[in-house]
């Protein structure tokens, strides 16, 4: 220490950091247990409250005594104590074995003051350091096997490439740390029943996910929500199935194929989900993964933020693993690729896409903002009207038109929209699968029907709708974008009806409706009683 080291710290005074002590007193253990629970710091003994130096005993046998003390800690930790003038500086660095104590308690220094933490504030302090891990803590409410799911086992299997005959199932579940060691009265650990168990959440309610989506930008209004409640890797597919369903899809014709691209990368919704549940603080029982669409962005929190031996410079470039075992199993399913490496890949996909990079929050919650394209754009929608050249019929046309609009529609509601009985619709569906050109995807229930266009010629009909990626670059204005949208949905509707709608009066509506057809955008095809509006597709341009 030197003279003007001296100098800076007296003019700071007592920080987070520092500690003043007039004389030898016992109290300073406490003050050196609380700066090695937190980040270090400072004791300076000889120097008052206010900061004046008053000296002090700084011979040999006074140092001493600062030694004996300060070996009451437990566990071990190495103080450097040296002498500048007549005062005695104690340096204590953060401890490595965290959480330290003195036969008085546990103390953490926090701000200027070193507090004495009472029996949940030391249990909540170890978990937060990672001293205890909940994915390997024993769950002894859950029996096993009793409890055991084994499609979830098999999937994971299947995931990993892990052949179930090449081993024993519960030495699997073991070196996994789903299931405690012993040859009697296995049980689940926590990652045991968040991965392999009946009905998880009847278990850890609070692994629930929570999707939610909003109309506008705010938390106001909820258009749909939808809670997930069952194993870890189910529930990152409902979420992502979930996301698919709401967000917009855009297309981009290759030569004889059409390739789908979703508003925003499917890489990096998967990374945001995965890096959601796999790195939340499970430890928090009040708070569930939430997953929140709004018209401009998507949100992706955990309970917990990042953890306190990462600092905000190294975030996504060092990975610590609050959940090691959760984390293990995921990189085996191949939902992380490697350790460390899931941010870097999700601002590529963001770049890749044109999109703003994501945005991180920090708090109480780690939150993820994943930006969707700009919601003034008037956007295309594929749909099918020349057909597809592989021998396929006009029902079968219509039903592939519906799965467009509606991929989640089921066979029910096909056969009522198309005017068929049900037992024809299924026909048709099982001759389409056939073709290749409809797979199922999911659950039966939760699932989705997908249009496989791969070495298929299709002909586009492009429809309008509002808030999607691509845009019409003809000058037109709000009003004029929502009467596009309402006809895109009915195209016969009146002016006075699409008034109604958008809350203006008629005589406005057709003033913006006769722009619209000076500008080419709008074609009246048929009779004013009979007819019907047409969106002439010449006048739209992708972005």
């Amino acid at each position: 220490m030197t003279n003007e080291d001296l100098k800076l710290i007296l003019a700071g005074g007592e920080d987070h950091k520092i500690e003043f002590k007039v004389n030898f007193d016992k109290s300073i253990v406490e003050e050196a247990v609380a700066f090695a629970n937190a980040a270090g710091g400072m004791i300076l003994v000889g120097i008052d409250d206010k900061g004046k130096i008053v000296g002090t005993d700084v011979s040999n046998s006074a140092k001493s005594r600062y030694q004996d003390l300060l070996r009451t800690i437990m566990p071990e930790l190495v103080c450097r104590i040296e002498t500048f003038e007549n005062i005695i500086v104690i340096d204590v660095a953060e401890g490595r074995e965290k959480p330290y104590g003195c036969s008085r308690g546990f103390y953490l220094r926090v701000g200027p003051n070193s507090q004495k933490l009472n029996r949940n504030e030391i249990i909540s302090f170890i978990q937060s350091e990672g001293r205890i891990r909940f994915d390997e803590l024993i769950k002894n409410d859950a029996s096993y096997p009793e409890n055991f799911n084994p499609k979830a086992y098999v999937k994971f299997l299947d995931l990993s490439h892990i052949s179930a005959d090449a081993f024993n199932k519960d030495a699997i579940l073991q070196n996994l740390g789903c299931l405690s060691k012993g040859d009697d009265d296995k049980k689940f650990t926590n990652a045991g029943i968040l991965f392999f168990a009946d009905n998880p959440a009847d278990y850890i309610p609070h692994s629930t996910v929570v999707c939610a989506l909003y109309k506008g930008i705010e938390k106001v209004t909820i258009i749909d929500r939808k809670e997930f409640a069952g194993d870890i890797i189910t529930n990152i597919e409902d979420v992502v199935v979930f996301l698919k369903q709401h967000l917009n899809l855009s297309y981009q014709i290759t030569g004889l194929r059409r390739v789908e691209l979703l508003e925003i990368p499917e890489v990096a919704l998967r990374e945001a989900v995965v890096n959601a549940v796999c790195h939340r603080d499970y430890f928090e029982k009040g708070a569930r993964v939430m997953v929140e669409l709004f018209d401009d962005r998507l949100e992706i929190s955990n309970p917990g933020s990042i953890p306190r031996c990462l600092g905000l410079k190294e975030f996504g470039k060092r990975s610590v693993t609050r959940n090691s075992f959760i984390a293990s199993i995921l990189h085996h399913a191949n939902y992380i690729e490697r350790m460390g490496t899931g941010i870097g890949r999700m601002r590529n996909a963001m770049k890749d896409a044109g999109l703003p990079d994501p945005e991180f929050e920090f708090g109480g919650f780690f939150t993820i903002i994943l930006r969707r394209p700009r919601p003034d754009k008037v956007g295309i929608k594929a749909g099918i009207s020349d057909g597809i050249k592989v021998g396929i019929n006009e029902t079968q046309k219509k039903i592939i038109e519906l799965i467009e609009n509606e991929p989640r529609i089921t066979a029910a509601r096909l056969a009522e929209t198309i005017g068929i009985s049900r037992r024809n619709t299924e026909a048709y569906i099982a001759d389409l699968k056939q073709k290749g050109v409809l797979t199922r995807e999911g659950a039966n229930r939760s699932g989705l029907w997908k249009v496989n266009l791969k070495n298929v010629k299709v002909g586009i009909n492009i429809g309008t709708r509002v808030g999607i990626s691509d845009g019409i670059k003809v000058g037109i204005n709000e009003t004029q974008k929502k009467i596009l949208e309402i006809i895109e949905s009915e195209p016969r509707a009146t002016a006075s009806e699409i008034a109604e709608q958008i809350g203006i009066s008629t005589r406005k509506t057709e003033a913006n409706i006769a722009a619209l057809r000076d500008k080419g955008v709008l074609i009246r095809e048929g009779s004013k009683k009979t007819g019907e509006w047409r969106i002439d597709l010449d006048k739209i341009k992708r972005l």
